[in-house]
């Protein structure tokens, strides 16, 4: 059946709602989705949302909220309201296709198509059982509640961020391995804002010894961002005991660095869609190497140090042929110092994704 005026009026309400209710979820390895049930007046008749990995999804959850009020066959000649394409697989939970189908739905509208191979579908067999599907509703909304959650279905993996500090002539510290601080105090501000829009922040343990960083996000006048990364320590060398990065707030994990897109595959099962990589030459160098970067802050000072400290390494160019460019994202002025942004257009990743949610 077609959307009239008074439909629309009413499935954009629900759809508002449903991106509304979304954020309720946690922000992990599954996407925050939210689901709103009219009736065939355009009445809310029940809403859900996804709590996380092994609960019912959204769908699910409004279609056993409706039920536990109006019975079981409440649901029959509803529109469901989804802020992502129903799933088409079976995980934990079955797919969420077949229980609007078994609900007996008479329509779907959803903001956002499922990218996944395994859980895509979900409106071609809605459609093939002669439900009136209408995808796309509010797709710039949705998309931007998901931003971070879809980017992570294009890469197989988090996002990933390098980001390091520079003098003028290229070097990352001092001859004597002093590098606090090359850059000023807006350029620090700025690295400690997007530590707290990170999942995850990684330092190698040569860095984490010498320079001894909380890996804290801190506003400028000390107190700590309400969101703050998980530390993630790269390296076999122990962490000190009186290691201020012992006194996160979030307790930090250690890995030995031989398997880096192992690690991103593990901080991804933990929640991880973004991950920002603070930690010294040596583990930037290793991600640029392995083409695991997707972004390079590049903090510039304009100071001189000469010396052997380079602020790369080895990232596997060898001739000129071989140089990793970047597009030029953005070039921005931080008190005496320059942020470039540099980002990798279609950044090659081996792994593939396979599902909507992991459940």
């Amino acid at each position: 059946m077609a959307a009239t005026d008074r439909d629309d009026t009413a499935i954009d309400r629900a759809m508002q709602r449903a991106l509304e209710i979304a954020r309720r979820g946690p922000r992990g390895i599954n996407p925050q989705v939210g689901a709103v049930l009219l009736s065939p007046d355009g009445d809310v008749i029940a809403e859900g949302w996804h709590r996380g990995a092994g609960t019912a999804h959204a769908e699910v959850d409004a279609l056993t909220n409706l039920a536990a009020a109006a019975g079981a066959d409440a649901a029959r000649g509803a529109t469901a309201v989804v802020t992502l394409e129903p799933c088409n697989h079976t995980g934990r939970t079955g797919p969420c296709s077949e229980a609007l189908l078994a609900a007996g739905v008479a329509r779907v509208v959803f903001a956002v198509a499922d990218p996944g191979e395994a859980s895509s579908g979900g409106a071609a067999r809605l459609r093939e059982a002669g439900v009136d599907v209408i995808g796309g509703w509010r797709e710039d909304e949705g998309t931007a509640l998901l931003a971070s959650w879809l980017e992570v279905q294009r890469l197989g993996r988090p996002h990933v961020t390098v980001k390091w500090a520079q003098s003028l002539d290229g070097r990352g510290a001092a001859a004597d391995g002093t590098s606090q601080w090359i850059t000023g105090p807006e350029a620090r501000a700025d690295v400690h804002r997007r530590r707290s829009l990170a999942d995850a922040i990684v330092v190698g343990t040569g860095t984490l010894l010498a320079d001894d960083p909380a890996l804290t996000a801190r506003r400028p006048d000390g107190s700590l961002y309400d969101e703050q990364p998980r530390p993630v320590v790269v390296g076999t060398r122990a962490v000190p005991q009186e290691a201020a990065v012992r006194r996160h707030p979030r307790p930090f994990m250690q890995d030995e660095g031989e398997d880096l897109p192992d690690l991103l595959d593990r901080l991804r099962e933990l929640g991880a869609h973004r991950v920002f990589v603070e930690g010294g030459p040596t583990l930037a160098s290793s991600f640029l190497r392995q083409q695991l970067a997707d972004e390079v802050l590049v903090y510039v000072a304009p100071t001189l140090l000469g010396g052997p400290r380079l602020a790369l390494g080895d990232i596997g160019v060898t001739s000129i042929g071989d140089q990793r460019r970047l597009h030029a994202a953005s070039v921005e002025h931080l008190g005496d110092d320059l942020l470039i942004v540099g980002r990798f257009d279609g950044t090659a990743s081996s792994h593939t994704s396979t599902t909507k949610e992991e459940n």
